[in-house]
């Protein structure tokens, strides 16, 4: 992912086919870690890119203080 435009549907569409394969009873310790770690990695992403929008929505008023929206 770190290769293209981090796109937050997508990463959250990601996590719902992953907490999907998680929920299966069928699934191998293995497997199920693998999944985890990418995961979390995907979460980190997302809170990372929420992140970077919350700061952005900062903006100044005409008394220039900043004012969170």
């Amino acid at each position: 992912m770190s290769d293209k435009e981090f796109k937050l549907e997508e990463a959250f569409d990601k996590l719902n086919i992953i907490i999907e394969e998680l929920e299966k009873p069928d699934i191998s310790l293995e497997n199920s870690f693998s999944l985890y770690q990418e995961g979390m990695k995907l979460l980190k992403a997302s809170s990372d890119s929420i992140d970077k929008v919350e700061k952005e929505l900062i903006i100044l008023s005409e008394n220039g203080e900043a004012n969170e929206l």
